[in-house]
């Protein structure tokens, strides 16, 4: 049985055609390094009012700027 990779990326939320790079490119990458085609990639997007930086909340750092 031939283990799956699974690369998961937490970002801010891109458009879908960034997406498709994203997975493509990291797809690409890892099948070479691994030796096999089959990875899963899963993107977890964070919205700033849900990622925090030293104490304070993204959206709020935003504001100031």
């Amino acid at each position: 049985m031939v283990e799956m990779p699974t690369i998961i990326i937490e970002g801010p939320s891109i458009s879908v055609e960034k997406k498709r790079e994203l997975v493509k490119r990291f797809t690409e990458v890892a099948s070479e390094v691994y030796g096999i085609e089959h990875i899963t990639v899963l993107i977890k997007e964070n919205p700033p009012e849900n990622v925090g930086i030293n104490g304070e909340l993204l959206l709020d750092r935003k504001r100031k700027q």
